[in-house]
């Protein structure tokens, strides 16, 4: 219980200049839109376009180690493993796919995606009449057991999302002990809905978050932005949603299964 106790007497430190955080993002998005635009996200209707792992094999196995490596890292936090079960399994469903970005961009996995074309009208109503007769060829033969609907591939917009997130971590050139922090900062999120130990999670998150800057003032005491920079990074993982992650890398491996029951086995596992 000693994290515990560090966690209820550590005091609140001098928080990042609100006017600093503003000047960095108002800067990003003044070179962003600097930046020539990538074809099909001038408009609405390109970025709806859908787009497909080029190597599928070789990337779901990627991001399949990333994930066990990424729980291992997860369950071999003493804070987390005095949480019970069920705390645990709140933040782990809520954070699995941030904490797998960040691996994919720490051990710099990187995956080539083409465009698809969207089906007709008439090959979808001729794909559903047919996955339908099979679902139940399947259920006459085995009760109880489904096929899996295709995967959703993901809109260009989403992909960009999950590229453009890579990317600003391989410009910053994160160290393993700051990818760490950024790591508990977005386990430890005290803001889920279903917890209990609200105040103990909150303080587990101030303290990644004070040990990052702390850290950044030490290795990168020339740089007084870069502390500013990790968390702008951090917020881009907002806007990536964890369902495109699963049916991107993990539904062509588990089909129809259902992520949380694969996270529950797991976290319970010995990895």
């Amino acid at each position: 219980m000693a994290c515990v106790d560090r966690c209820r007497c550590c005091t609140d430190k001098r928080r990042q200049s609100s006017i600093l955080y503003n000047i960095l993002k108002s800067q990003e998005q003044a070179e962003e839109a600097q930046q020539p635009k990538q074809p099909g996200l001038g408009c609405s209707c390109g970025s709806q376009k859908r787009v497909a792992l080029k190597s599928p094999q070789v990337a779901c196995k990627a991001a399949s180690a990333v994930l066990v490596k990424t729980l291992r890292f997860v369950k071999n936090v003493p804070c987390f493993q005095e949480l019970p079960l069920e705390e645990q399994l709140v933040l782990v469903r809520s954070c699995w796919a941030p904490l797998l970005v960040l691996g994919l961009a720490q051990d710099r996995v990187h995956f080539e995606t083409v465009e698809t074309t969207e089906p007709s009208m008439l090959q979808r109503i001729l794909t559903n009449r047919q996955q339908e007769e099979q679902q139940q060829e399947q259920e006459d033969q085995e009760p109880g057991q489904r096929p899996g609907s295709p995967p959703k591939l993901p809109s260009t917009r989403e992909m960009q999302a999950i590229k453009g997130f890579l990317a600003k971590c391989w410009s910053l050139d994160i160290s393993t002990k700051e990818y760490a922090y950024l790591k508990g900062t977005v386990l430890f999120n005290p803001d889920l809905p279903g917890l209990q130990c609200v105040q103990y999670i909150q303080g587990l998150q101030r303290e990644a978050q004070q040990a990052l800057n702390e850290h950044v003032r030490l290795i990168h005491s020339g740089d007084q932005t870069r502390f500013a920079k990790l968390n702008i990074a951090l917020s881009l993982l907002r806007s990536i949603n964890a369902n495109v992650i699963a049916e991107l890398f993990f539904r062509p491996i588990i089909g129809a299964v259902n992520m949380d029951d694969m996270l529950l086995e797991m976290l319970c596992a010995k990895l």
